[in-house]
């Protein structure tokens, strides 16, 4: 997850993409002649819009166009992509890039630009392309307004939306609400409306928005503010419960603060009968009012086919009322019964209604906030976040059949972390990224450029303009700043949230505590003279502004596989219409995810020993068809610097490895990318990955740490005798070392679920082998029942042999060892989902009783928000570490290089890891790592990690699914 290349500067724009409004002008009938579709669409603010300008030719191919109209106002372009626009007057020209020149009848190419303009902002109503007019009337979008009561609302609040929507010239086709970033109805029928019940305190932005029937639309935005209560309430948690027919579940109920004498409170459901709730009433007491009673909803087994819904109200005098919407699933829905799929439910509605996600609707790393792992705050999120998000939603799908929840999952990862053209707006320009080694310690940063380095051809790039008209990468960006505690906002902005921002940037042993946290987009505004830039790369020249973004290969992988299972979930149901346009989406995405396959620097595969040595790949020669620890992308963020770069990755973990998504994307119709090179990328990386996974299986089962192609970053010189895998090194702990990267458990679990997955829908006999002996050797070093532990952390010794395709040796001499033991709730889930898919294709039942024993101890460890145990943090020790030259560790900044975070904070040599997050001391949970600083006790938390909990909720679910009868 590291950016760490980046060939000179790039660039950005501080606008949001998402169309508000259009204007359509469609061509008369298709003849032999030019002919022309003009799709002209905004997001205006003050004084400034963003606009998106679909060409579609309509008549005899084109080969190259441009592109005519006239502002009807004073506006202005500022800034455009993916074409060179100018303008005299009103008039604007837009001509094309190298690559959308060429449009074939029935082609479209997307454009756009950021403009400027003072009072109102009137489109074209007129466009011409190649001198031809694209006549006709100009289709007009829909008109909506959205109104909310006065207020003021006090938790737990019930919140009324109605909306009234009309269009000028068409009808309405629906109406959206959504609730921060989520959508929680859609609305048919006039009047258009949608109520919000049992809202917690906080900030809330509710918006409607209308669609016509051409497909256009316009949103309305309100916002409120719920307070809690000031008098005395009774809280539940959850506010909102799944209850399958046959079942039942809990929810908490405690007070807001503490009582001087005994409170009875009496609990009522009305709605359907169905629903019972026990007990009726319930004693807070002085001692357990802020740990509160569980109460219990069932649901009644039944003869109809229809799920229906209850209100469960907590009273008491003098108190605030609590309510708990209760929804039930019918077991008639396939896949919707049994106790484990009620789990599921449990656990599912507790991380929709318990903090997990930001106002925005994005999936926070934690609810907690002072959590430091791979984000170094709670309320950071990354792409690995929204794939279980996803993947969650697709289970949720196969429960309910309700595929709304999946498709909006992805709707909010493509708003939020996929980059937009206002975030990548010179992708499509022309450019290599320039050499600079990647170095061990942060102490030998920044690293210089080396233009005179040898660097392949990108052999993606033409082909994918192609096939999608544009130059944008479609792949998430590893880390946000979800609520902007950092402060950079949108290139500097200050405000825009949720952020893009990056941290790890320098060499293997850079742990998170020794990073600096940046700005995707450097516009200088913050940090030093040349914003972060000159921490990381050192050039010939003053560095130019830029924009870049790092992909997390894992992520984007795993939001495939929820795809593939979200699509064959809806056809067992009848409703693989309903989530076609997301696959779809999920195809596209496998399509750029090839960057995974090839090296850094598109350099050849194998002894590529020297950097100015080891020659350019031509073509696939620089591909390892590995799925590698990131690629990365950028361009220049000034206009008039027309460049970009693209680089993969020469280091490959197993962890990271996703067959199953190889497999997917090349079996299945609705999965395969377009580009004309994908199937065979993909059909061979699910040859080698399944190969790589071979070759590292320890002598007792364990796998591995990888293979780079780039020894120590800057293809050097590995120790004589390293094997080698198709000629890439072996390396026990690619990409990071502190801690060793294949210390973690988490990455076998994470890794082995995929290959189990892959042998349960094909039965493919390599995973089989690989799943025969790791399963074995995981059970062998767990222990289930009230202390149960897991493998934590593993010692390697040794190495594989060469690797010799046609004739695989065994790995006598590489060994692994457990070492330490734990409770990581997280991991725990992957295993058992690894042993569940394992046993239900093989039958074997030490793996069905060692995944059925870790989800009953899981179920045990439930809390009001998830599941959790106690963990100790003595790494909080190095919140305070400063640089350490005899030791290495510490905040490295070199010496005369001086800067400031967004709210003041220094960025100076001597400066710690909290030094430059000041934030942090204000934080509820900073006493006890004071504490811990000063000489106390190791603090211990509860974490509710996203990705751990959906893991949960998932495993559940596939017991539940694949055991129904336990």
């Amino acid at each position: 997850m590291r950016n760490l290349a980046r060939r000179r500067r790039l660039a950005w724009l501080a606008a949001a993409a998402l169309a508000i409004g259009g204007v359509t002008v469609p061509a008369g009938a298709a003849q032999a002649a030019p002919a022309c579709d003009v799709v002209y669409t905004t997001n205006d603010w003050s004084n400034g819009f963003t606009a998106n300008v679909t060409i579609r030719n309509i008549g005899d191919p084109i080969n190259g166009w441009t592109l005519r109209f006239a502002f009807p106002g004073n506006q202005r372009v500022t800034q455009g992509w993916s074409a060179r626009w100018s303008q005299s007057g009103n008039q604007v020209t837009a001509v094309n890039e190298s690559y959308n020149g060429n449009l074939a009848t029935g082609a479209s190419t997307t454009i756009g630009f950021n403009g400027s303009y003072t009072g109102s902002n009137p489109k074209p109503t007129s466009f011409s392309v190649n001198g031809v007019t694209c006549g006709g009337t100009a289709q007009q979008p829909p008109t909506v307004s959205l109104s909310i009561p006065a207020g003021p609302f006090v938790a737990p609040a019930t919140v009324p939306l109605t909306a009234t929507a009309s269009d000028p010239d068409g009808t309405i086709a629906r109406v959206e609400f959504y609730r921060n970033g989520l959508l929680v109805n859609t609305d048919t029928t006039a009047p258009y409306a949608y109520t919000l019940e049992n809202l917690p305190a906080g900030d809330y932005t509710v918006q409607a928005r209308a669609f016509d029937n051409s497909g256009l639309s316009a949103i309305a935005e309100r916002a409120f503010t719920v307070t809690a209560a000031t008098s005395p309430a009774l809280v539940a948690t959850p506010t909102a419960l799944s209850v399958a027919e046959g079942g039942s579940s809990t929810f908490n109920l405690k007070l807001n603060r503490a009582p001087t004498a005994n409170v009875a409170a009496t609990l009522a459901r009305t709605g359907d009968t169905d629903i019972t709730v026990t007990p009726t009433s319930v004693t807070l007491t002085p001692s357990n009012w802020n740990t509160g009673v569980d109460v219990t909803v069932r649901a009644a087994e039944d003869a109809d086919t229809v799920g229906g819904t209850a209100t469960v109200t907590a009273s008491a005098s003098g108190y605030t009322p609590a309510t708990v919407t209760v929804t039930e699933i019918d077991n008639d829905v396939p896949g919707g019964d049994g106790e484990y799929v009620q789990r599921f439910l449990t656990q599912y509605g507790k991380i929709k209604n318990s903090g997990y996600f930001s106002p925005e609707g994005v999936p926070y790393h934690s609810i907690e906030t002072l959590i430091v792992e791979a984000p170094d705050h709670g309320h950071q999120t990354t792409s690995e976040a929204f794939s279980f998000w996803l993947w969650l939603e697709a289970y949720y799908g196969r429960v309910t059949q309700n595929w709304t929840p999946f498709n909006n999952a992805w709707t909010v990862m493509e708003r939020y972390i996929i980059p937009s053209t206002a975030d990548q707006p010179t992708a499509g320009s022309p450019g290599d990224a320039s050499y600079a080694a990647e170095n061990d310690l942060p102490n030998q940063y920044p690293s210089q450029l080396d233009s005179n380095v040898p660097v392949g051809r990108d052999p993606l790039r033409a082909e994918l303009q192609q096939t999608y008209g544009t130059g944008n990468i479609y792949g998430m960006h590893w880390l946000l700043d979800v609520d902007n505690v950092y402060g950079y906002g949108r290139c500097g902005d200050g405000t825009t949230r949720p952020a893009y921002i990056n941290t790890f940037q320098r060499g293997t042993q850079e742990s998170v505590w020794e990073t600096v946290p940046h700005p995707s987009c450097d516009t200088f505004r913050h940090g030093g003279q040349y914003g972060y830039l000159d921490l990381f790369i050192k050039e010939s020249g003053a560095p130019a502004r830029q924009w870049k973004y790092t992909n997390a290969p894992d992520a984007d992988a795993r939001a495939v596989q929820a795809a593939y299972w979200a699509l064959t979930w809806a056809k067992e149901q009848g409703k693989a219409a309903d989530v076609a346009a997301t696959v779809t989406k999920a195809a596209r995405m496998g399509d750029y995810l090839r960057y995974a396959l090839f090296d850094k620097y598109f350099k050849r595969i194998g002894n590529c020993v020297g950097a100015s040595a080891c020659p350019a790949g031509n073509n696939r020669e620089s591909a390892h068809y590995l799925l590698s620890w990131y690629y990365a992308w950028g361009g220049a963020y000034d206009a008039s610097q027309n460049w970009s770069w693209r680089i993969g990755s020469s280091h490959s973990h197993f962890g990271y490895q996703n067959p199953f998504a190889a497999w997917a994307l090349t079996n299945v119709d609705e999965l395969k990318p377009r580009s004309a090179t994908a199937a065979a990328d993909w059909t061979n990386s699910l040859n080698r990955q399944l190969e790589l996974y071979t070759w590292l299986q320890s002598a007792e089962g364990g796998i591995a740490g990888g293979a780079t192609n780039s020894w120590g970053g800057h293809y050097g010189t590995p120790p004589a005798g390293t094997a080698t895998f198709y000629g890439m090194f072996y390396d026990e702990d690619p990409v990071y070392n502190d801690p060793p990267s294949n210390q973690w458990f988490g990455m076998q679990a994470w890794s082995m679920q995929r290959i189990a997955e892959l042998y349960l829908v094909s039965g493919n006999t390599r995973a089989k082998a690989l799943l025969d002996k790791w399963v074995p050797w995981a059970i062998a070093n767990t222990t289930l029942g009230t202390n149960w532990s897991i493998p934590s952390d593993m010692k390697w010794t040794g190495q594989p042999a060469n690797w010799n395709p046609s004739n695989p040796q065994p790995n006598n001499n590489l060994h692994v060892e457990v070492t330490v033991k734990g409770q990581d709730v997280g991991v725990a889930a992957a295993y058992a989902r690894t042993l569940i898919a394992y046993a239900a294709k093989s039958g074997n039942t030490a793996a069905k009783n060692t995944a059925k024993g870790l989800l009953d101890a899981l179920h045990a460890a439930s809390d009001a928000q998830g599941v959790s145990t106690v963990e100790k943090r003595g790494d909080y020790r190095r919140f305070d570490d400063v640089y350490d030259a005899s030791t290495g560790q510490g905040l490295y900044i070199p010496q005369g290089w001086t800067g400031r975070m967004p709210n003041g904070d220094v960025v100076a040599p001597g400066k710690s890891f909290v030094d430059i997050r000041s934030f942090y001391k204000n934080d509820p949970a900073w006493p006890k790592v004071q504490a811990y600083l000063d000489g106390g006790p190791e603090p211990e938390f509860r974490y509710h990690r996203f990705w751990a909990q959906a893991d949960v909720a998932m495993a559940y679910a596939d017991y539940g699914k694949l055991f129904p009868n336990g």
